[in-house]
C-alpha cells in the first residue's frame, strides 16, 4: 500500500468518525500498517475496494472495526514528568484545600488505554507527601474493551515502568515476564467501558485528566462539544489537565487557562 493512498484515504474516513487528519499525520503509518492487515482479512486488493464496502448500505460493522484501527494507545506510567510534578507540587495543594471537609478527591482518567496514568495517580497518593490524609477515587474510561482488560489486570513491562521513582516501584511483583501492581495500589480505580464521544461518566469532579486523545485527534467541532461536557463536570475551583503539547479549540466563559494544557472551572464568571 502506497503511504499517498492510505492518506487520500483516511482524508476520506477520519472526519466521518469525527477524528481529523492533521492529529493522525505523525501516526499514520501504524494506522496504515493495521489498514493494510484488515485488507487481507477481508481478500481486498486495496483501499479502494474497502472504500467501496465502506459505503455500502450494509457497513455499519466494518466502520466500528475502522474505528478501533484508528486508537492510538501510547501508554506508559508518569508520561509526560512534568505535567504530574505540577500536579503533585502545585494542583493537590489546592485541590486539598478546598477539599478539606470530605478529604476525598474525584478524579476522571479519559482514554485510560491499559491504565498506566489512573494508577498513576493512585501511586502518587500512596507516596507523596502532599496526598496523604486524602482519599482518591478515581474513574477512568476507554472505549477498547481489550486494553481496560489489561488495565484491570495491572501487569505491566519493565518499559512501562522506567519512568516511576524507584521507590514507587515497590507497588509491583514481579510475575513471570512483567510486573504487577498490588491489589492495595489498583483499589483506587474504577475502570468504565465509555466512548467519551457519545457520552460523559457522571461527575462532578475535582481532577479531570483528557490527555493525548480529544484535542489531538478529534474533530474540531467535536473537540468543542466534549470541552463543554468536561467544563460542566468540574466543581468550583476544580482542574482540567491537558496533553501537554495541547489546548483547547476555543475559549469558554467556564474555563480559566493557567496554562496552555491546563484550566480552571472559574468560581465566578469573568465580568462584562
Amino acid at each position: 500500500m502506497r503511504d499517498t493512498d492510505c492518506v487520500d484515504f483516511l482524508r476520506w474516513a477520519l472526519p466521518r468518525l469525527g477524528m481529523r487528519w492533521r492529529g493522525f499525520r505523525r501516526v499514520r503509518r501504524q494506522v496504515c500498517r493495521r489498514l493494510g492487515r484488515r485488507l487481507k482479512e477481508l481478500e481486498l486488493e486495496d483501499l479502494t475496494q474497502y472504500r467501496s464496502l465502506l459505503a455500502s448500505g450494509r457497513a455499519d460493522a466494518e466502520w466500528a472495526r475502522l474505528d478501533s484501527l484508528c486508537r492510538i494507545s501510547i501508554s506508559r506510567f508518569l508520561r509526560d514528568q512534568g505535567v504530574f510534578w505540577h500536579l503533585e507540587h502545585n494542583l493537590l495543594p489546592r485541590l486539598l484545600g478546598q477539599a478539606q471537609e470530605r478529604r476525598r478527591l474525584r478524579i476522571w482518567s479519559i482514554g485510560c488505554a491499559s491504565g498506566e496514568e489512573p494508577y498513576t495517580l493512585a501511586l502518587m497518593r500512596a507516596f507523596t507527601q502532599s496526598s496523604q490524609g486524602c482519599e482518591f477515587e478515581i474513574v477512568a474510561s476507554d472505549t477498547d474493551p481489550h486494553l481496560l482488560a489489561r488495565a484491570r489486570r495491572g501487569c505491566y513491562p519493565s518499559s512501562s515502568l522506567r519512568e516511576l521513582p524507584m521507590s514507587w516501584r515497590a507497588a509491583f511483583k514481579a510475575q513471570d515476564d512483567e510486573f504487577c501492581l498490588e491489589p492495595n495500589h489498583r483499589a483506587p480505580v474504577r475502570f468504565v467501558e465509555q466512548d467519551i464521544r457519545q457520552r460523559s461518566v457522571d461527575g462532578p469532579f475535582d481532577l479531570i485528566l483528557c490527555r493525548n486523545l480529544v484535542f489531538t485527534y478529534f474533530a474540531a467541532a467535536l473537540q468543542a462539544e466534549i470541552a463543554q461536557r468536561l467544563a460542566q463536570a468540574l466543581i468550583l475551583g476544580g482542574f482540567l489537565i491537558l496533553g501537554s503539547h495541547e489546548s483547547l479549540p476555543e475559549a469558554l466563559p467556564t474555563l480559566e487557562a493557567e496554562r496552555p494544557w491546563l484550566y480552571r472551572r472559574r468560581s465566578q464568571l469573568p465580568q462584562g
